[in-house]
């Protein structure tokens, strides 16, 4: 089995999910398990930071767009973050790279988001 470390943490922004390993067919069904876990807002951003990700296949990519399609369901935005030049290039070939946005790191990703306003 395809070892995958996940470690989550939060911002003001929304959760941040930290993915470090081989995100594959053995192991994307972790990243999908966490997602109904994740406290996600209206207007809050889940940020996925792929820093230490060493392999991706279609089944790590599924699983990314799997917690879009939960970000955008909770009405919150997604960002990838240190997505690494390997994954860089499958997501440009497929046009993946028009439907994340992507930062060079977390803390990027948050000063990006612009939290909701509240109307009186």
């Amino acid at each position: 089995m395809t070892q995958l470390a996940i470690r989550t943490r939060t911002t003001p922004a929304g959760p941040v999910v930290e993915l470090t390993g081989e995100l594959d067919f053995d192991s994307s069904s972790q990243v999908r398990e966490l997602l109904p876990e994740l406290a996600l807002q209206d207007g809050s951003q889940l940020v996925v930071d792929l820093t230490g990700v060493t392999f991706c296949d279609s089944s790590g990519i599924t699983a990314l767009l799997a917690a879009r399609n939960h970000a955008l369901a909770a009405r919150a935005g997604i960002s990838l973050v240190a997505v690494p030049d390997h994954i860089s290039r499958i997501f440009q070939m497929v046009g993946l790279d028009q439907v994340f946005t992507t930062h060079p790191t977390a803390q990027a990703a948050e000063a990006a988001w612009t939290p909701p306003t509240t109307h009186p």
